[in-house]
């Protein structure tokens, strides 16, 4: 009986952790189009948007504080949880760290000229990035990144995805495991 309430427990958790990565990835989706909108179809700059962000928010806070100091409406605001614990910021700038090392290992691997396949796969990766940087403009190809990344992490968040790619994968066919 434990034994399957823990299991029910288990399963509500990740019913709701697989809910929020979605409703994440939403938010990425919805902001990243809106960035691009602004950045792309409207020309402006990043710095244009960073400070229409910052107006709407301002505007939008001061609206809702003269709203709820009119309806007497007091709201609690804690500062600690707008701030991230020293664990987290340290593993975050370790792992910036690491992705900037090993890129640079290997940008210097491919600069020695010591490793061929590995410094022909950096020229050609280079230069799909060159042509495509010609064809394209770069909010687009950031974009476009961003809708395959956020696709990518669907997939791997949606049971209904890994179960179907874990099926072509994995030996489904049970009469082969009867048999043996």
């Amino acid at each position: 009986m434990m034994d399957n309430n823990n299991t029910a427990k288990r399963e509500k958790r990740r019913r709701q952790s697989e809910k929020s990565r979605a409703l994440i990835l939403i938010g990425v989706i919805v902001s990243g189009s809106l960035v691009y909108y602004h950045c792309a179809y409207r020309g402006a700059s990043v710095v244009s948007l960073i400070s229409d962000v910052l107006i709407v928010l301002l505007c939008s806070l001061a609206i809702l504080g003269l709203l709820f100091r009119q309806l007497t409406i007091q709201v609690p605001v804690d500062p600690l949880e707008w701030q991230i614990s020293q664990d987290t910021a340290n593993s975050i700038v370790a792992w910036l760290a690491n992705t900037i090392g090993a890129a640079e290992s290997v940008l210097r691997v491919a600069a020695t000229g010591h490793d061929k396949r590995l410094f022909f796969k950096v020229v050609i990766c280079l230069y799909i990035l060159s042509a495509l940087g010609r064809l394209v403009s770069g909010v687009t190809v950031a974009y476009a990144g961003l809708c395959l990344f956020c696709l990518y992490m669907l997939a791997e968040t949606s049971q209904s995805v890994s179960q179907f790619l874990r099926g072509r994968n994995g030996n489904t066919d049970t009469s082969e495991q009867d048999i043996m």
